[in-house]
């Protein structure tokens, strides 16, 4: 493979922004430096000028659920549809789920592995446990030895069988993944109170009462168990999309115990809220958790801005029209929305109008910071030499709109139609190969490689 060489453009890491050059042989970056003499170079080397850009490492949607079998169909976007948007974020690895199939959790993280391989671009995984068993932390040590460093924990859903339910048994999944070094991922909303609230309504069923049936203290109920928990094994947690103040103040509780509590948020919990389950079209909007208040999204702004939020993922989940409008009752609408292509744009654009998030830090919650939790650093998520050249040359000032005519999910809507956003993705490379390059798709079903986690 020829050299590449990324010339002019300002290369921006999360420990500094300068104008740099950068050498990249194969998949690897081998030199960064103030000026790189292209003349001195082998003939055949590809130079691209980059002046006017800026040159980040690529993203890492550390929250997605590509092709997902659920509820009798699949999702729109498939393992090569996932990769493509993806490209056309900037998206150059993401961080997708194995079900747990309650009897080996190495078979059940294998069979996600083979599924994936169609991917284009590269992929770790989380692997759900959705069962104790008196073998389980030896099924957990199989899989940190085969690359997984992350579970999944749902703290609801019992009645699809991803809950565990007592709460001893959970403690020692904990304290194994403590001992063996395995971050604990969580989806928290509390089952019981869930049930409680179902048991006595009396409303309807709409698109609007999710909202009701699913409120922001479920969440800040069941972060409050799980951190408790967390508090008596001594061991960090992740807590995956962040959608409310009061489980924002659930988390603030925790951390002043001294809990070490890392939190995940999505753009659609920062920049939407319940007005859009309304309407004709509110089945569109459904996800769990639901859409909150205009009070939660500022708060959660805040937090971000404040340092208090970790990362922000998407949990791509994207349906079709048909497939979300095929029922209007909320019990049994498909949840979930795509993201991942509008999460730079989003998230840079919110920057701009604070004016109080630099590009630095949009690599930190965006790439770096997700590729230090999950084991993944500095393979990826760094402008570095030896790390991959997963390069993005982004145009942070390019002004346009989001829609569905613009944007690449095969679900065909995006939750924000008619978003004006600023900054764009010009080109997306994987290890050192061009996969998006002037609105053109490059990427190579299979080529996308599985990255072994390092914890």
């Amino acid at each position: 493979m020829s050299l590449l060489l990324i010339k002019n453009g300002l290369i921006v890491d999360t420990e500094w922004t300068r104008h740099s050059d950068i050498l990249v042989d194969g998949a690897k970056i081998i030199r960064i430096a103030p000026h790189i003499d292209e003349n001195k170079l082998p003939s055949g080397t590809n130079v691209i000028h980059a002046d006017g850009l800026c040159v980040l490492p690529g993203l890492i949607d550390a929250h997605t659920h590509y092709h997902l079998v659920s509820r009798g169909t699949v999702t729109a976007d498939s393992f090569e549809e996932g990769s493509k948007l993806a490209a056309f974020g900037g998206v150059t690895t993401v961080v997708d789920f194995a079900d747990d199939n309650k009897m080996s959790l190495l078979d059940s993280l294998s069979s996600r592995r083979k599924e994936m391989s169609a991917m284009a671009i590269d992929y770790a995984l989380h692997q759900g446990v959705y069962k104790y068993r008196a073998e389980i932390e030896d099924e957990m040590a199989e899989i940190k030895a085969a690359g997984c460093g992350t579970l999944k924990i749902f703290t609801t859903y019992r009645d699809v069988g991803y809950l565990v339910e007592n709460r001893d048994e959970l403690k020692a999944i904990f304290k194994s993944a403590k001992d063996l070094g395995l971050m604990i991922t969580i989806h928290c909303e509390d089952d019981k109170l869930i049930q409680e609230i179902g048991s006595s309504w009396k409303g309807s069923y709409r698109p609007i009462d999710h909202a009701s049936l699913r409120p922001a203290e479920v969440e800040a109920a069941a972060i409050r168990y799980v951190g408790e928990i967390a508090e008596e094994v001594g061991t960090s947690i992740y807590i995956v999309h962040l959608s409310s103040k009061k489980g924002l103040e659930a988390v603030r509780e925790l951390r002043s115990k001294g809990v070490t509590v890392n939190v995940e948020t999505t753009p659609h919990y920062l920049f939407l809220d319940k007005s859009k389950l309304e309407g004709a079209d509110g089945a569109l909007y459904v996800m769990t958790p639901p859409l909150r208040t205009k009070e939660d999204n500022e708060a959660l702004q805040e937090a971000l801005l404040e340092g208090e939020i970790q990362v922000v993922a998407t949990d791509h989940c994207s349906f079709t029209r048909e497939q979300k409008l095929s029922s209007d009752d909320c019990r049994t609408i498909y949840p979930g929305i795509p993201g991942t292509e509008e999460l730079l744009p989003l998230i840079n654009t919110f920057a701009h109008t604070s004016g109080k998030l630099s590009l630095s830090q949009i690599v930190n919650l965006l790439s770096t910071r997700p590729a230090k939790l999950f084991g993944l650093y500095p393979e990826k998520g760094a402008l570095k030499e030896g790390s991959d050249a997963d390069i993005v040359l982004f145009n942070p000032e390019w002004s346009w709109t989001l829609s569905a005519d613009t944007l690449h999910s095969a679900a065909h809507y995006t939750a924000y139609e008619g978003f004006p956003v600023t900054g764009k993705v010009v080109m997306t490379y994987l290890r050192g190969r061009l996969v998006m390059g002037d609105d053109i798709y490059l990427g190579i079903k299979g080529d996308g490689k599985f990255i072994r986690a390092r914890r």
